[in-house]
């Protein structure tokens, strides 16, 4: 769906405006990712993995790929901290191993600003309030990442995602924006200590604590 029913419009055009022109300028640099991981990390060049978007709505995510496909003696794969490499580390503090999300914006799945689109399973364990962050689509950047990105807990994030959903406008898109190359370069709150990004959500009511997979 080009223009998402439900969406404001003016968002929408927004993201497009940025977009079209941003990926006709980045398309060197798209290559020159591919070319790296292929040859680091072999095949598949992308991530890809199913998340719930706008309204719940399923659709696949796709990403550079940050690790190597490495496993155990049994052939399970090692934990995300051993299998995420140099290069993969290099991708993920400077953000470029989400560009591939540029594509998602043409086709209306995503938003340059918005909560970050989670794993599926969290969908059943979100309580009424947390749910709303699936009200508008689902971004490359939000709220939460210019305020603490992965060393919040996540009833922050949520929190900071529904503010979001609540406060939305153009010139707060902008700020975000802005603010996120700033936390870019200063390479801020890009995981928690002891994971490669964060620890899984088990719900509100659990506090196990669980590696989550290949970057939020």
């Amino acid at each position: 769906m080009f223009f998402p029913s439900g969406i404001p419009t003016s968002k929408r055009l927004f993201d497009l405006l940025l977009t079209l022109p941003g990926l006709v300028a980045l398309l060197p640099l798209l290559a020159l990712i591919a070319l790296l991981v292929r040859i680091y990390h072999g095949r598949p060049v992308l991530f890809s993995q199913t998340r719930p978007g706008f309204r719940g709505e399923l659709f696949k995510l796709y990403k550079f790929r940050t690790m190597t496909n490495e496993r155990d003696a049994e052939g399970k794969l090692l934990p995300d901290e051993q299998r995420l490499t140099r290069l993969g580390r290099i991708l993920r503090a400077s953000s470029l191993d989400e560009l591939p999300e540029l594509f998602l914006i043409l086709k209306g799945k995503m938003s340059l600003v918005g909560p970050r689109p989670l794993l599926v399973q969290y969908l059943a364990r979100y309580n009424p309030e947390q749910a709303r962050r699936h009200d508008v689509l689902p971004g490359i950047t939000g709220w939460a990442q210019i305020n603490g990105r992965n060393v919040l807990t996540w009833p922050d994030k949520f929190r900071l995602d529904v503010w979001y959903v609540d406060h939305w406008s153009l010139w707060l898109d902008i700020k975000i924006l802005a603010l996120t190359l700033w936390k870019v370069i200063r390479r801020e709150g890009i995981s928690q200590p002891g994971y490669a990004t964060a620890e899984e959500f088990m719900g509100n009511e659990t506090n196990n604590r669980r590696p989550t997979t290949d970057g939020i």
